[in-house]
């Protein structure tokens, strides 16, 4: 049976993308979407490169009410804070929920207030939500009825890391993330510091201490390493380019391994995983090699002469960061093979 899925917050880059990406999936109907800001207008005019796939499709205002009576699946793709007070209504209403908000990525309410700045609504959901990263979760997003879509830098760090942190192969006391993002990592919403002119031909760190995202890069590798990992240092920077998340990250080895060992354990680790690709020597990821898909790559470097283990991950910020992950979620939840809808191959140049 054809699944039916909304929208929610379409009018967004995510939301467009989970559009694009879901037209072409063959046990999906898309039958809702909703923007505030265009309700009433057809979504081939919020999003023109979409005419003839979104000509049906009339944007509308919210109402949980009509979400739950028009979809089997609801994708929220809306901001921060405003997710928890849509979700347990859809979810009462027996709908699954893949939420693109960060309102169900920690676990623990506390944190959430301390980091977002406000007491979470719903906070007995939390532990009932799958941190939606297959790579690590797989078999809780298979049976789960909320799962909380990874941030966009968090999927780079922790899928770099992870199995050498696992194997107990680096230092989880000191772990430095060098993160770049493309401008539509910002959102649609217009603002001075994603202008034209505040952004082409420049390069500028932002956020440089108490970036959101730290708390769950800290939750997920602390999970992964078996304990506490401690503070991580996080610091991300705004590229003059669309498209892209490139994560540098400094690590300290704890074993006398040479760098095609280490090299080995990321492979082997991700032998069997359709999205990630682990470089050979010689051979970086580049944003350029993952645009428009649903790919990780990864490479690495030991700098034998500093004792750094220098580890560099590759992602499209919309697909394998936002609405990929999302369909990619959808699949396991569903028993659908994993790559429906995300087959294509990336964009070059």
């Amino acid at each position: 049976m054809v699944m039916r899925v909304g929208i929610l917050g379409a009018s967004g880059y995510t939301g467009g993308e989970l559009v694009r990406l879901l037209a072409c999936h063959p046990e999906v109907t898309i039958t809702h979407v909703t923007s505030e800001r265009y309700a009433g207008q057809p979504f081939s005019a919020v999003y023109p490169h979409l005419t003839g796939v979104g000509d049906s499709l009339i944007c509308q205002a919210m109402d949980a009410q009509q979400i739950s009576e028009a979809c089997d699946v609801a994708f929220c793709a809306l901001p921060h804070v405003t997710s928890m007070t849509v979700v347990p209504t859809l979810l009462e209403n027996g709908l699954k929920v893949i939420d693109l908000s960060a309102d169900f990525r920690l676990k623990d309410a506390q944190v959430y207030a301390d980091w977002y700045g406000t007491d979470h609504t719903a906070p007995a959901l939390l532990a009932q939500a799958a941190y939606g990263l297959p790579e690590l979760h797989r078999a809780e997003i298979a049976k789960a009825q909320l799962i909380a879509n990874p941030g966009c830098y968090p999927t780079s760090i922790i899928l770099a890391l992870t199995p050498l942190l696992r194997e107990g192969l680096i230092d989880p006391a000191r772990i430095i993330a060098d993160s770049k993002s493309g401008v539509s990592g910002a959102g649609r919403s217009p603002g001075q510091a994603t202008l034209f002119s505040e952004v082409s031909e420049g390069f500028k760190p932002y956020k440089v201490t108490g970036h959101r995202h730290i708390p769950e890069i800290e939750q997920e590798l602390s999970g992964v390493n078996g304990s506490d990992i401690g503070a991580i240092r996080f610091t991300p920077h705004l590229l003059p380019q669309i498209r892209g998340i490139f994560s540098t990250i400094y690590t300290i080895p704890l074993q006398d391994r040479t760098e095609e060992e280490y090299r080995s354990v990321l492979a082997d680790h991700y032998r069997d995983e359709m999205f990630v690709r682990v470089l050979p020597k010689g051979r970086f990821p580049d944003t350029h090699h993952v645009r428009g898909s649903n790919l990780c790559d990864i490479g690495l470097a030991l700098d034998e002469r500093s004792g750094t283990l220098v580890v560099m991950a590759a992602i499209d910020n919309l697909v394998k960061g936002a609405s990929g992950a999302a369909v990619q979620n959808l699949n396991v939840s569903s028993g659908l093979p994993e790559n429906m809808a995300l087959e294509q191959w990336p964009l070059f140049p």
